[in-house]
């Protein structure tokens, strides 16, 4: 198997330069024009206020994904983590990884099914989490998500 770093992660996952800043970019515009089509071209009340409060609710899902895109996901020993020590799943918990092509899973990632619920949990444009399923993907780089979660696969396998 492959060999941990100084700091005991074995498979890194960070998100692509590249992709989030076109991502956090087209929700900027997204946000944007929402808000600014109503007040350019004023019609009913309530209409201009549905439209300015999906602009904010865009605009805050930017700023979420923005952070959430900020850290990176580290495989150790015994759990996925966020950068940050914020735990994803802990190995022991993981059933499978599910990385097919017609899979339930974010772009450019893999899914992981865990052996009991977990608490929701969304970082955007990084990796989510609801009920037994952990999604790992979205803006993060193929190989990098791909090579995880082989060494996921491995690990469980080992285990059996």
């Amino acid at each position: 198997m492959f060999e941990a770093d100084e700091h005991g992660v074995f498979a890194r996952v960070a998100a692509s330069t590249t992709r989030r800043l076109l991502g956090y970019s087209v929700l900027l515009f997204l946000g944007a024009l929402l808000v600014y089509l109503p007040l350019s071209q004023p019609s009913s009340v309530l209409w201009t206020i549905f439209m300015v409060g999906l602009g904010a609710l865009v605009f805050w899902l930017a700023e979420r994904m923005r952070a959430g895109t900020r850290v990176a996901l580290e495989l150790t020993e015994t759990e996925l983590r966020e950068s940050t020590g914020r735990v994803l799943a802990r190995l022991d918990e993981i059933a499978s990884v599910d990385r097919g092509a017609f899979s339930h899973k974010p772009s450019n990632g893999f899914t992981l099914i865990l052996k009991s619920k977990k608490p929701r949990a969304w970082a955007p444009g990084l990796w989510w989490r609801l009920g037994r399923r952990v999604g790992v993907g979205g803006v993060t780089s193929a190989g990098e998500a791909k090579f995880m979660a082989e060494q996921i696969s491995l690990r469980i396998a080992s285990e059996s």
